[in-house]
């Protein structure tokens, strides 16, 4: 497949091809040379008008006066819109506020009085005088709220005062460059139906016709490997998939299993051996292998994992075909989608409910009569939209949510470097 990168293209361009090595069922590292903060890694050519090769970081606030949200086509995603309305509400209600220092020092809370809380009473925009009271306590759980500074209990700590000397245009910047990462999402009428994964909140949401539908959780990658901001095409899903253990793996990992364990532990955990990593590969014996070759990375052999409710790719693999090795699947571990932290997986995206995604794209959920893998094709490719939000719309105003990939702040710099100014805006 030709892929269109958005950034670092021609450093990466140069490199070997990715997919020339055998990579197994695990994503690979993105190149050091993208660097993500408001970009896609790279935009399926089919997938162009998303974004064009030149396109770079701009402040888009600039360009959206007297811009309307309405149904026409081409026009910015409605997620855009309303980033804009909240970033309008946010200047309105927080941006006018005296955005005085506050001097750190104890925790601030109800009953407390003094100098700082003066000045914090001032900085929230009630009269000095009043000590730490009840109005006190209500201005500071809504601002704690808004800014996404858990839990919203009132109570003034270092977070609260750090988030507080950051200030109103601090903040501003933010909601600017999610309004970025919207405008990367497609134009209204562009596609029927599509997807859109936010591992900034570890969540999938599912389109029609640019209208929400439904939506689930998902587990995204970690900070360390994190799930990279680009358009893909869901072309197909492998019902009861194989897992393909990484050549790494099977040298630093499998292969010294075996050696300890002998050929059982390959029984035991559902494994068969493959002579190579072609399409037509035979099945060998395993005993026949010489695993100290290939714990010292002297072998090209495959080994992979047997369909079944062990096998990590759970009963369904969604492929969205690029050199990173991104794809949706179902998983075993329902239990995880419980939890709070879902930056866990390695890149790929672990669906709360596959049944669900599934049934949106294939109208039913795709069966396999086999027990083995099977490919079913979607009769057209369906859009997949990775992006990275770290602002949620709340009513006409925002919420803010923590940054777990740490890419706002080189976000800021790429959209609002020296000599670059926000502007109001104005819907």
């Amino acid at each position: 497949m030709t892929i269109r990168f958005l950034l670092g293209a021609l450093a990466l361009s140069m490199a070997p091809p990715l997919h020339a090595r055998p990579q197994g069922d695990e994503p690979i590292a993105v190149p050091q040379t993208i660097k993500q903060g408001v970009d896609f890694v790279y935009v399926d050519p089919e997938l162009s008008s998303v974004a064009s090769r030149s396109q770079r970081p701009t402040n888009w606030l600039l360009r959206t006066v007297g811009l309307q949200r309405d149904r026409r086509a081409n026009m910015p995603h409605p997620i855009f819109f309303d980033f804009a309305e909240g970033l309008q509400q946010y200047q309105a209600s927080w941006g006018r506020l005296p955005q005085i220092k506050m001097p750190a020092g104890a925790t601030l809370k109800p009953g407390s009085t003094g100098k700082r809380v003066e000045l914090l009473r001032t900085r929230l925009g009630l009269p000095a005088a009043g000590g730490f009271d009840a109005r006190l306590t209500e201005a500071v759980r809504a601002y704690q709220l808004v800014h996404g500074l858990g839990p919203a209990d009132g109570v003034v700590g270092r977070v609260t005062i750090a988030s507080l000397n950051r200030g109103a245009n601090y903040y501003t910047r933010k909601i600017a460059v999610n309004m970025e990462r919207a405008h990367r999402l497609p134009k209204t009428g562009r596609f029927g139906r599509y997807a859109i994964v936010d591992s900034g909140a570890a969540e999938v949401y599912l389109f029609n016709r640019d209208s929400w539908v439904d939506g689930m959780r998902a587990i995204v990658g970690s900070p360390k490997t994190k799930t990279p901001m680009m358009a893909v095409l869901l072309k197909n899903a492998r019902v009861d998939p194989y897992w393909n253990v990484p050549p790494e793996l099977i040298q630093s990992l499998t292969a010294k299993r075996v050696l300890n364990d002998g050929v059982s532990y390959l029984n035991n955990f559902h494994y068969e051996v493959l002579a190579d990593w072609s399409p037509g590969a035979q099945l060998i014996d395993p005993k026949k292998v010489d695993w100290r070759r290939v714990a010292a990375g002297k072998s090209n052999i495959r080994v992979r994992q047997l369909p079944g409710p062990w096998n990590s790719m759970g009963e369904m693999k969604f492929e969205t075909p690029n050199d990173f090795g991104i794809y949706l699947h179902d998983t075993p571990r329902k239990d995880l989608f419980k939890a709070t932290d879902r930056w866990i997986s390695n890149g790929c995206v672990r669906l709360e409910d596959y049944k669900r995604f599934a049934s949106w794209f294939f109208g039913g959920v795709p069966q396999g009569r086999s027990g083995k893998e099977e490919v079913v094709s979607l009769q057209e490719p369906v859009p997949v939209f990775m992006t990275y939000m770290t602002v949620t719309a709340r009513g006409n105003g925002v919420q803010f949510r923590p940054d777990p990939y740490q890419l706002d702040d080189r976000a800021i710099e790429q959209m609002f470097g020296p000599g670059r100014q926000l502007a109001a805006v104005s819907l």
